[in-house]
C-alpha cells in the first residue's frame, strides 16, 4: 500500500472520539458543539500538513495542497464529518480523513502532482437537523439558494446561519459554483452487496434517481362500537392496503429498486375511533428515468383504487426528489485501474444512497468509492467495517487521485 495504515486508523479513531456513544456511534448533528470540534480538529490536522485552509459561506471545508500549475481547476477528495443521531463512525468521516492521508502520503514520498488537491468537508450531507440533506455541496453546486439554506430551521426553531455563525464557522469565501478538474469521494458502502459477493472494492458509476411523495387518505371519524363494517370510511384500512401495494412495486419492475414508506401518521389516533385522515410517506428509487415514472403510475393507481374501496378522498403530493446521475467514465476508469493496480476485486455499481458527490458531479468529472461494512449496516451505531478494507478504500483513492491530479 501507498498509505500509512497505522496513521491513517489512529487519525479515524481520534475522530470517532468526538461525539461517540456508549453504543459505539458518533453523534455529530451538524451545526453543533461535536460538529465545531470535528471541524476544529480536521482544520488542525490541515495546518499540521502543510494545507492552506479555506471555509465558505456554508461553512465548506476546502484544504489545498499546491499544484505545479496552482491555478488549475482542482482534484477534490472528501466527504462529511457530520453524523445522523447515534449514527456510525465511519459514515463520511472516512472519506475526508482517507483524503488527509493521501495528501499526508504524497508529503511524505515528496510527490507533486499538476493540479493542486483539495480535501473538502461539506457541511450538513447528512440533514436530520436541517433538512434537506446535501445543503452545502447543493448551494455550492448553485441547486440550492444561499439565504434559503441560511433561513432553513431545525425542529427546535434554531436558525442555520445563527448555529453557523455561533460555532464560528461561517467562512468568507463565496459558496458558489466554480470548476473542478475531479472529485473523488470514498464512502462504505451502506448495502450488502459487496460483502456479501466478497468483492473488495466498488467502482461507483452513478447514484440512482429518487422521488419523494407524501399521500393523505381522508375518511371519516366515528365510534369503532356502533358503527358498521359496511358503513365505515376507514382512511387507515386504505392506506395500509396501499402501503402493501407499494411494497410489490419493486418487484414488479427491476431487481434493485427499491421502495419504502418510512414516515406515517394518523388522526386521531384513538382506539375506540376509525381513523379519519391518515398521512404517509413514500420514497423510491432506481438509475431509470423511466422505470421512476412508471413507479409513480403504479403507486397513484394503487392509491386510487384502495381510496375508492374504502370510499375516501385521496391526494398525493410530491416533495422532493432527484434525475439519476451518471459519473464520469475517465474518472470511474482511474479507480478502477487503481484497483487493478493493487490486486484488488472490484466491481462496478450505482449508489442507491445520496451522497454529496451528486452536486459535485455538476461541477466536473466524478466518481466514487465504496468499500464493505459489515452485514450493510449503516445510519446506526451497529455501523462497522474491517479495517483491512478501510486499508484498501484509502489506498485505492490515494492511488485514483494521484491519477486525476495529474491528468
Amino acid at each position: 500500500m501507498l498509505i500509512n495504515p497505522d496513521r491513517f486508523r489512529r487519525s479515524m479513531e481520534e475522530m470517532a472520539r468526538i461525539g461517540a456513544t456508549k453504543g459505539g456511534g458518533v453523534n455529530r448533528l451538524t451545526l453543533t458543539d461535536a460538529d465545531r470540534e470535528a471541524r476544529d480538529l480536521f482544520a488542525a490536522w490541515a495546518d499540521d500538513a502543510g494545507l492552506d485552509l479555506q471555509i465558505d459561506e456554508m461553512g465548506n471545508m476546502f484544504a489545498k495542497r499546491a499544484g505545479r500549475e496552482n491555478d488549475a481547476p482542482p482534484a477534490m477528495a472528501g466527504s462529511h464529518l457530520d453524523s445522523v443521531p447515534n449514527g456510525g463512525r465511519f459514515d463520511g468521516s472516512l472519506g475526508v480523513l482517507a483524503a488527509l492521508e493521501a495528501v499526508r502520503t504524497l508529503n511524505d514520498k515528496n510527490i507533486s502532482t499538476r493540479r493542486p488537491i483539495e480535501i473538502v468537508n461539506w457541511t450538513n450531507e447528512e440533514g436530520p437537523r436541517f433538512p434537506p440533506s446535501m445543503l452545502g455541496s447543493g448551494v455550492f453546486a448553485g441547486a440550492i439558494p444561499l439565504e434559503a439554506a441560511y433561513e432553513t430551521r431545525d425542529s427546535q426553531g434554531a436558525r442555520f446561519l445563527d448555529e453557523l455563525e455561533r460555532i464560528g464557522y461561517r467562512g468568507e469565501a463565496p459558496c458558489a459554483p466554480r470548476s473542478i478538474g475531479s472529485y473523488l469521494e470514498l464512502h462504505i458502502e451502506q448495502g450488502p452487496a459487496l460483502v456479501s459477493e466478497g468483492v473488495q472494492v466498488g467502482v461507483v458509476e452513478g447514484i440512482f434517481g429518487l422521488t419523494w411523495l407524501r399521500v393523505t387518505m381522508k375518511g371519516e371519524r366515528d365510534h369503532a362500537g356502533p358503527t358498521p363494517m359496511h358503513m365505515r370510511r376507514d382512511a387507515l384500512v386504505g392506506a395500509a392496503r396501499t402501503i402493501a401495494a407499494i411494497r410489490e412495486v419493486p418487484a414488479r419492475l427491476h431487481p434493485e429498486f427499491v421502495a419504502t414508506v418510512g414516515e406515517f401518521s394518523l388522526s386521531p389516533g384513538a382506539i375506540n375511533v376509525i381513523p379519519d385522515d391518515v398521512r404517509f410517506s413514500v420514497d423510491f428509487r432506481h438509475s431509470e428515468p423511466e422505470l421512476l415514472a412508471e413507479a409513480r403510475r403504479l403507486i397513484e393507481e394503487a392509491a386510487h383504487r384502495e381510496a375508492a374501496e374504502e370510499n375516501l378522498e385521496v391526494e398525493i403530493q410530491e416533495v422532493g426528489g432527484s434525475t439519476p446521475t451518471a459519473f464520469d467514465a475517465g474518472v470511474a476508469g482511474a479507480v478502477r485501474s487503481a484497483c487493478e493496480e493493487s490486486g484488488y476485486s472490484h466491481r462496478s455499481m450505482w449508489s442507491a444512497a445520496g451522497h454529496d458527490a451528486r452536486y459535485a458531479a455538476d461541477l466536473g468529472p466524478t466518481a466514487m468509492i465504496f468499500v464493505p461494512c459489515i452485514a450493510g449496516k449503516s445510519h446506526s451505531e451497529e455501523e462497522d467495517m474491517d479495517w483491512e478494507d478501510a486499508y484498501r478504500g484509502c489506498d485505492v483513492l490515494t492511488r485514483a487521485l494521484l491519477k486525476t491530479a495529474d491528468s
